[in-house]
């Protein structure tokens, strides 16, 4: 991978070859009050730098205060003194342990150090303008692009910071889509002017949610090939509708939300990155976050999309549950949930992939694993999406191994589903049903998972509105 990226229609890609270079992110907490990276109190930055690289994750979106940079009373201090400020006696001795060659940094200094140590681990940067005080009293328009300009002057020639991200989660009553549009794309073209070797990734409003307005009236920029939009998709944004509806109905109109409102981007041929996406990582059953999780991951895959995951809340001493390291950062909080994302880190399409090996395979969003064959003979059996053979789904709505004569086929109550070479019977043929259009089925029974949680077996018998079915709980293919 040659840098810096550019965008190619809907996809990141590299500049030597222009091949997809798919962002599989985690977000890094900078911007609060102390302006000093999380978890340096608790372990050497290159340790959590090579934790990053080695659960899979090949970029950080880093935040950063506005104050960092535009006041420079604050910006003078140094790591100590920061601290001292705040009473946090305890970071300050944290700090010392793990990270003494930053203690008496000034904070952007401390902030370069983060970046240069991510690099050192072949891990990219985002770097995220975030809020440090609620309230709109303290946001102004011009202090922000000033901001938005030195940052992107600082990090100037740095290879692994490849983009900026405008701001996060727009809010408040004050915000409009006017406003939007003047003052996003002066932001943007300050930030080119200041560095244009980043992507320049922006937000939408109310949240990073709503970014409907540009289907009609896309931004008028004075470059091109460097533009992203960002939208966050949380599960406790609706906590009540997960817990209380359907899942597949609720899915299905969460993901006809996300295409109305910032997915329709993707067809429009602009890069979107779901910048932000969690759950509670202690694996308890809690129901909203499993549809919620289900949903998302089948959607992420189905659409190939760019991501960022949620590290940490920015409490002092919280055991904050939906980031993936543990308190004191020094383990995976949650082996199931990373494998269960692993899946989605590497790109299934776009620019660079052999067109030749291009097919579908069967994702299993609950697991993050795909459908494989052990044998001809055997029952199927859930797998590494990378070990998955290609998967052909027919105009006569059979899904047969690509390449062969074999498809899959339901046989009967409680037997497993497998693979058969006369595939023109109703139990071979395969239609999408729900409203989440997770699940195929065929004229019989429900497949589901299997209790050791690698074979699909038959579980019980189904209504669906005029047949019995065979239910196959998958998800979406890609």
């Amino acid at each position: 991978m040659a840098l810096p990226l550019y965008t190619n229609s809907r996809w990141i890609v590299d500049e030597a070859g222009g091949q997809r270079v798919k962002l599989a992110c985690v977000n890094w907490v900078s911007h609060l009050e102390p302006m000093v990276t999380e978890g340096l109190s608790k372990q050497p930055m290159d340790a959590i730098s090579k934790e990053i690289a080695s659960m899979g994750f090949n970029c950080v979106r880093l935040t950063w205060p506005l104050f960092l940079v535009t006041n420079d009373s604050l910006a003078s201090l140094t790591v100590r003194q920061s601290c001292q400020s705040l009473g946090l006696s305890e970071s300050i001795a944290g700090i010392q342990a793990n990270n003494p060659s930053i203690i008496d940094l000034p904070l952007i200094k401390a902030y370069q150090a983060v970046v240069s140590s991510l690099g050192a681990n072949n891990v990219k940067v985002i770097l995220e303008n975030n809020i440090s005080k609620p309230g709109e009293q303290y946001f102004s328009a011009d202090l922000w692009i000033k901001g938005l300009s030195r940052m992107a002057t600082i990090f100037n020639g740095v290879s692994n910071v490849v983009g900026m991200s405008l701001r996060n989660e727009l809010q408040g009553p004050r915000q409009n889509v006017n406003d939007w549009y003047r003052y996003m794309q002066k932001g943007a073209e300050a930030v080119h002017l200041a560095n244009p070797d980043v992507l320049i990734v922006l937000p939408g409003l109310s949240y990073d949610k709503y970014l409907s307005f540009l289907r009609n009236q896309q931004v008028n920029l004075t470059f091109t090939r460097k533009l992203v939009y960002e939208v966050n998709w949380n599960g406790f944004s609706d906590v009540k509708t997960w817990e209380s509806g359907n899942p597949n109905q609720v899915c299905g109109r969460e993901v006809d939300n996300f295409v109305r409102l910032s997915g329709f981007l993707l067809d429009q041929g602009w890069p979107l990155l779901v910048s932000e996406f969690e759950m509670d990582r202690r694996g308890t059953n809690n129901v909203n976050d499993i549809s919620y999780m289900n949903c998302f991951l089948a959607i992420a895959a189905e659409l190939d999309l760019d991501w960022s995951y949620y590290l940490r809340d920015g409490v002092l001493g919280l055991n904050e549950y939906h980031g993936p390291l543990n308190m004191n950062w020094t383990e995976t909080r949650n082996l199931t949930f990373l494998q269960r994302i692993s899946a989605l880190e590497s790109p299934f399409q776009g620019p660079g992939l052999s067109e030749a090996n291009l097919h579908k395979v069967i994702f299993h969003p609950s697991t993050g694993l795909c459908v494989l064959r052990k044998s001809l003979t055997e029952p199927l059996r859930l797998g590494a999406c990378t070990e998955s053979e290609a998967w052909s789904y027919t105009p006569q709505k059979t899904l047969t191994l690509k390449g062969t004569y074999f498809c899959l086929q339901a046989i009967e109550l409680g037997k497993p589903a497998k693979l058969g070479i006369i595939c023109t019977g109703s139990n071979s043929k395969w239609q999408t049903i729900s409203d989440s259009k997770m699940y195929l089925s065929s004229k019989m029974i429900r497949v589901t998972q299997g209790a050791n949680g690698s074979s699909l077996l038959t579980a019980q018998e189904v209504q669906v509105p005029q047949k019995h079915s065979i239910r196959l709980d998958l998800g979406f293919d890609c």
